[in-house]
């Protein structure tokens, strides 16, 4: 989400608060194909490199690409793997300069930041990188998370892309496809780093789905706060709260607007539905706790006043390192918590 922006969000607006340039793209070969995304053991450096993505599109290069740009979250994910970039686009530096959240282990000085917020890409400093490969989210069929829609033609001729799910799809499958990605760039997944972080996060996952079965009747809120508006989440429509879900996480169910993502409610109507526990958006450019002290209908509010509101991580970065205590902190708020609002 932007840092400033406007009550009443479309789908992408919501996720995303928080001309020739003489640069020829890497040579590519994009397709339908029905081989499986990732070569299944980490690519030569020397040998082509090819990937099938969530489109379907098969990309084919003819060496290991090594001028990466991606999406801030996806570069995050990357990284945990050892697989690093030269470019970045998304949320990357808060206003102090510090990391942003989505930014997760990056060394931001180290990439080259193209764009910050959303609507931003500088497609001249995008160019002056000769990306080989770009890589980011879909959050919608086609559609390259982050890459600016009256930009979108200029940015992805100039080079090959790789557009992976992180909609229409749960954390784990989330998860493993990142790992593949990760594996065909020629990322460690499977020494011992990885596996520690894959066990703890299925410990994780199991701990959640006992935690769910122990107490059925605690509700949770899927929350974002702006200035304007409290917006209210449809559960299925993302990969982790679609994941927390199938462990047996009871959730509150919105009447989403067309799109189908969230509800928007007036502040004046942020009571409407009773929850024990709220998740509450962590991204930058959102409304925090501290924030929302001022909003006199969110401190009524039965989860808060019970002190059972925790961080949402609304756009997980999608290595088990990252994940696993996602799945820790939810647990443990929902065995902490207690029955607050009306069934």
């Amino acid at each position: 989400m932007p840092n400033a922006r406007p009550s009443h969000l479309t789908r992408r607006g919501l996720l995303a608060a928080g001309g020739a340039l003489g640069i020829g793209a890497a040579l590519a070969a994009c397709g339908k194909s029905d081989d499986k995304g990732g070569s299944g053991k980490a690519a030569e450096k020397s040998g082509p490199w090819k990937f099938r993505d969530d489109r379907g599109t098969t990309v084919e290069l003819k060496s290991l690409p090594k001028n990466i740009v991606a999406f801030t979250g996806t570069a995050a994910a990357l990284h945990d793997y050892g697989v690093e970039v030269k470019g970045v686009f998304g949320p990357t530096r808060t206003k102090d300069g510090k990391p942003d959240v989505q930014a997760g282990d990056l060394d931001i000085s180290k990439v080259k930041i193209v764009g910050n917020v959303y609507g931003e890409f500088n497609i001249e400093q995008y160019a002056a990188l000769a990306p080989e490969l770009l890589i980011t989210n879909m959050w919608a069929k086609d559609d390259p998370w982050y890459v600016p829609p009256q930009s979108k033609d200029k940015i992805m001729k100039l080079a090959p892309s790789v557009l992976l799910w992180t909609a229409e799809t749960t954390m784990a499958k989330a998860l493993q496809r990142h790992a593949e990605l990760a594996e065909s760039l020629g990322g460690d997944v499977r020494g011992k780093k990885t596996a520690d972080a894959k066990a703890r996060f299925e410990k994780a996952a199991a701990r959640l789905r006992s935690a769910a079965k122990a107490k059925p009747d605690i509700k949770i809120l899927i929350g974002s706060g702006s200035q304007d508006l409290f917006y209210v989440s449809v559960p299925k429509t993302s990969a982790d709260t679609l994941y927390f879900q199938e462990l047996g996480v009871k959730f509150v169910e919105p009447k989403p607007n067309a799109q189908g993502f969230f509800e928007e409610l007036s502040w004046e109507n942020a009571g409407k539905y009773g929850a024990d526990i709220i998740i509450l958006d962590n991204r930058t450019g959102t409304l925090q706790p501290d924030s929302l002290t001022k909003k006199p209908t969110w401190g009524k509010l039965p989860a808060v006043k019970a002190g059972q509101v925790i961080p949402r991580v609304t756009e997980p970065i999608y290595s088990y390192d990252k994940c696993a205590p996602i799945l820790e902190d939810l647990a443990k708020a929902i065995e902490t918590a207690k029955k607050v609002a009306r069934p």
